[in-house]
């Protein structure tokens, strides 16, 4: 049954955040409050409301919370577990794009006692990724292997690094700094990050991949004991890793993660010119042949509500509207933990955000 939702609170007034709340306006037609703890400017949008709001203070959190029907939170991931208590008490659906497994971990939690449902790591990686995943594993009748990769990449780094940043630098540190888990030989491992190098070729371009943490959500979970071997990795430029396991590890910056931080925010450019590379492989007996099935998708930049908007902003936007759009339609479930592997690929392409990732289901492979 469809779920009435009148209004749509959306918490973190960044990039991101921005992408978000111009996609719920623009393919919902709902009105929208954007709420960050800076004091935005006063605007002419009729649909898209700013609003001041400290969500280290519960008082004015709860207070924004309970005045509307839907909480996505695209702030930090360490701010996740925050907000997630205070919808989960009062009774408000809630979306997050973190990837970080504690936070996660604290939802679940949360989500146990609350009578409205709680979807965190709704975005691309934790997120769509998931459903990918789990929908290349429904056409095994015996998995074997089952590989997702993922790069938020420029169009061309210049520097030493091989890489700019398309997205949040304490996001990137988090993946590279912490336990990654891992389906080895059917056994779920927490596996290092950095590690498990490996090189690959996508139409004709050279990449490299290696274990980052969070990626994979809740899907080995999931799929442990359905499947042999099961990971994510995330997709650079050759080179890059071998620069930053200089940083973490020659140079112990792992250690010290808030000088890490300083030095990649003053040393690293942001860039906007990006892409999105996705490309998920899986392999196994079906119909008693050993056969592989794999998918390949790059996404682009375009132009949203007026405002140009990078491949990295409308894959993460997507993949959370396209959550909201499925609770909203009835097709989520309606209290408790919700994981992206509940949600079917069909169902979330067929949602109004779900041409953001055209190519990625078995129809247009077919064409």
């Amino acid at each position: 049954m469809a779920t009435r939702i009148e209004n749509v609170l959306v918490l973190g007034a960044g990039k991101v955040g921005g992408t978000i709340a111009d996609m719920v306006a623009h393919y919902h037609e709902l009105p929208v409050t954007l709420a960050d703890v800076a004091l935005a400017p006063a605007g002419t949008d009729s649909l898209v409301r700013r609003l001041q709001c400290d969500v280290m203070d519960d008082t004015a959190l709860a207070a924004a919370v309970e005045r509307h029907g839907v909480v996505i939170n695209a702030l930090p991931f360490y701010l996740a577990e925050r907000v997630a208590t205070q919808a989960g008490r009062l009774g408000v659906p809630y979306f997050d794009l973190t990837e970080d497994v504690a936070a996660t971990t604290a939802i679940r939690r949360i989500a146990a006692t609350s009578s409205a449902p709680l979807m965190p790591q709704c975005g691309l990686a934790p997120g769509v990724i998931g459903m990918l995943g789990s929908d290349l594993a429904r056409g095994f009748d015996e998995l074997h292997d089952l590989r997702l990769r993922v790069g938020a990449l420029t169009r061309s780094a210049n520097n030493g690094l091989r890489y700019h940043f398309t997205w949040s630098i304490d996001g990137v540190i988090n993946e590279y700094c912490n336990p990654c888990v891992a389906i080895v030989d059917g056994q779920l491992l927490s596996v290092q990050p950095m590690e498990g190098y490996e090189t690959l070729t996508l139409d004709g371009e050279p990449f490299e991949a290696f274990n980052t943490s969070g990626g994979l959500g809740t899907l080995c979970e999931t799929l442990q004991g359905k499947v042999r071997n099961l990971d994510y990795k995330t997709l650079r430029y050759p080179g890059h890793r071998d620069a930053m396991n200089f940083l973490l590890h020659d140079l112990r910056l792992i250690e010290r993660r808030d000088i890490l931080r300083d030095v990649l925010e003053y040393a690293v450019p942001h860039s906007r010119d990006d892409l999105v590379i996705i490309h998920a492989s899986a392999s196994g007996m079906r119909d008693g042949r050993y056969e592989q099935d794999s998918r390949t998708l790059r996404c682009h930049g375009a132009t949203l509500r007026g405002k140009r908007r990078t491949a990295i902003e409308l894959t993460t936007a997507a993949g959370i509207v396209g959550a909201f759009e499925l609770l909203k339609e009835g097709l989520l479930p309606q209290r408790g933990f919700v994981s992206q592997e509940q949600v079917s690929l069909d169902s979330f392409l067929g949602t109004r955000t779900g041409h953001y990732y055209a190519g990625l289901g078995v129809e247009a492979m077919a064409a």
